[in-house]
């Protein structure tokens, strides 16, 4: 029996002082911090339904604000939703991951970077959403959600001022959706003092998943 091996591809340190890791088994690529597993190509199915909660396929342009660019699948189903004159700001916080779309993972969806209707931003979606723009969709997939894993700054979004601004920088009836790894019914609480409505979602990892293991929090202004 042949065990196929696993290859590093690229490494990087996270603004924490975590070490990165890029690896590739199998054809399946897997980024990893600290030795957690952050995410991987095996198992995208909720990045892909927060796009779905939010993006209602539609001849009206659209303006989506994506933080946090991962390995680009919620980029992906995106840009399959919305018209082709809408526009799609991507936030990243590292440029290794940017770089790392674009070297290795161009097959998967690295190249969707290059699609006219994409900007990629090196820069904090917490500071983009104070900018002054208004989106009608945001999609918040930063760090382990409510609980940080990249930095431990990111915790901010989550907070009662996060809340405030995300709500601030959607347009009327706009939408944000938060990824989440797991529950957290505190945090809908303080959805709900912010927001009109607020849903939390379970979602799966990838499709034939016997079990629910994320959340996503689906809240409207």
């Amino acid at each position: 029996m042949n065990v196929k091996p696993t290859t590093t591809l690229a490494t990087s340190t996270s603004p924490d002082g975590e070490t990165i890791v890029l690896q590739e088994h199998d054809g399946h690529h897997f980024l990893k911090i600290g030795g957690v597993p952050l995410m991987s190509t095996t198992a995208a199915s909720s990045e892909q339904t927060m796009a779905e909660l939010a993006c209602e396929p539609s001849e009206k342009a659209q303006r989506v604000l994506i933080g946090g660019l991962g390995f680009g699948f919620t980029l992906r189903k995106v840009l399959e939703l919305v018209s082709e004159d809408s526009e799609i700001v991507v936030a990243e916080l590292l440029q290794e991951l940017i770089d790392w779309n674009r070297d290795y993972l161009g097959e998967v969806n690295g190249r969707l970077l290059d699609d006219s209707r994409v900007s990629v931003q090196l820069k904090d979606v917490f500071k983009i959403m104070q900018g002054g723009e208004r989106y009608d969709v945001i999609l918040l997939d930063v760090d382990n959600s409510p609980d940080p894993l990249v930095q431990k700054g990111n915790a901010r979004l989550y907070k009662r001022r996060g809340l405030e601004i995300a709500r601030a920088a959607l347009r009327p009836r706009g939408r944000v959706v938060y990824w989440s790894a797991h529950p957290d019914p505190g945090f809908v609480k303080s959805l709900k003092q912010v927001f009109s409505k607020v849903e939390a979602i379970p979602a799966k990892a990838y499709p034939k998943a016997k079990r629910y293991t994320h959340t996503l929090f689906l809240a409207l202004r």
